[in-house]
């Protein structure tokens, strides 16, 4: 070797050993080295690795979320189907005759009836729901936090909003619970706690054994037709959860899959527990009404996707934004550009893009169309939203 090429340096890299001896500083020999990596590369490789390789990563970083779901029949198997239970109803057909075609008896007299629910800023879905269900209702159970799930503080709404609500204040049991506001902390512990409270408040209430007992977020609302069939009929479930019809942002846009959280239960001392996930095989057909998202005002819109349980739908900020909200309700679009939850791939694409616009208002909640101008919202034709 000779002494223009020799080198003091006792260690090497392996990569490039030629590129001892000439270099002068570190970023000289990092660029070396590159060279001496890139060499045996040809022009397509070089072009792929440069150019294809980092738009995977930007693509990932921005669509993960939707490969992740449509990939979801490859990962997750769908849940064992329920059984179903055909609904009977016509209007003004005696209670006996309805009760004997679901295969169940008549009581001599009906069941108590308790609605529990958790309140957070849903004023106009909870008067709703509380004037279609008033004539079965014994007790209406409310409970309230000073804090979100996801441990954002918030007001108590429903305090302020009472005096709408004085038509069933003889019969409202109504609590308030201090949040544990603790950031970071998995949203579903704060819920799980929070119902736990309900459990509780529900005592104070006054359940006994065989009431009947609702389950259900405010917006999902049982007709009052089918909670008047389960409180006079006997040998029911003792856990009969209910398919409603399900709606997003108003009753224009229904959505394809269907709601199956909401319960009824006969309560059992000590057995029964408030919760929101599959407790039961049963499922009855067409008993109510779903409408997530159904807000009068934006603010409200942005103050649930951040409030709620799955706020890390909210990836990026630009998904609050006031305009793009507006937009996309009017579209029937997703809020999180998210991919529908469903189980196969038929299903996955058959879900994909807007939903349908509806024409039809019928088989709504009454209290509606006899509040037309105050709840127009709500109804077909009417996607605008106020700002507030």
């Amino acid at each position: 070797m000779s002494d223009d090429y020799y080198c003091t340096s006792k260690k090497s890299d392996g990569i490039c050993p030629d590129v001892c001896g000439q270099q002068d500083s570190p970023t000289t020999l990092s660029m070396s080295r590159l060279r001496c990596m890139l060499r045996g590369l040809d022009l397509k490789t070089i072009i792929f690795l440069l150019v294809f390789v980092p738009t995977f990563i930007v693509g990932a970083y921005l669509h993960g979320q939707k490969i992740t779901y449509f990939l979801r029949p490859l990962w997750q198997s769908p849940p064992k189907p329920f059984v179903e239970i055909t609904h009977y109803y016509y209007e003004n057909v005696p209670m006996e005759n309805i009760c004997k075609l679901h295969g169940w008896g008549i009581r001599e007299y009906p069941r108590r009836v308790f609605d529990a629910v958790l309140f957070s800023n849903e004023v106009d879905m909870l008067k709703i729901r509380w004037k279609e269900l008033y004539p079965y209702i014994t007790q209406f159970v409310l409970l309230e936090s000073n804090s979100t799930f996801t441990g954002l503080p918030k007001l108590h709404n429903f305090a302020i909003n009472r005096d709408h609500f004085k038509f069933i204040e003889p019969r409202l049991t109504y609590g308030t619970i201090g949040g544990r506001a603790k950031k970071g902390e998995n949203p579903f512990v704060e819920e799980a706690y929070q119902r736990v409270a309900l459990d509780q408040l529900l005592k104070l209430a006054g359940v006994e054994d065989d009431d009947l007992l609702i389950m259900s977020d405010v917006d999902e609302i049982p007709s009052a037709h089918t909670i008047n069939l389960l409180r006079w009929c006997d040998d029911i479930p003792h856990v009969l959860h209910l398919h409603l019809k399900n709606y997003l942002y108003s009753f224009e846009f229904q959505i394809k899959h269907r709601s199956w959280r909401a319960s009824v239960h006969r309560y059992q001392s000590g057995k029964t527990r408030y919760a929101h996930y599959r407790q039961s095989n049963y499922l009855l057909a067409d008993a109510g009404w779903h409408c997530s998202f159904c807000f009068h005002h934006i603010s409200d819109f942005i103050f649930k996707m951040k409030a709620y349980s799955h706020n890390d739908r909210v990836r990026f900020s630009h998904y609050l934004n006031p305009t793009r909200i507006q937009d996309v309700i009017c579209k029937g679009a997703d809020l999180y550009d998210m991919l529908p939850e469903e189980y196969t791939f038929k299903d996955i694409i058959g879900s994909m893009g807007p939903i349908p616009h509806s024409y039809s208002a019928v088989d709504l909640p009454s209290y509606l169309f006899e509040n037309p101008d105050k709840y127009r919202y709500l109804l077909p034709g009417n996607c605008k939203r106020e700002n507030g």
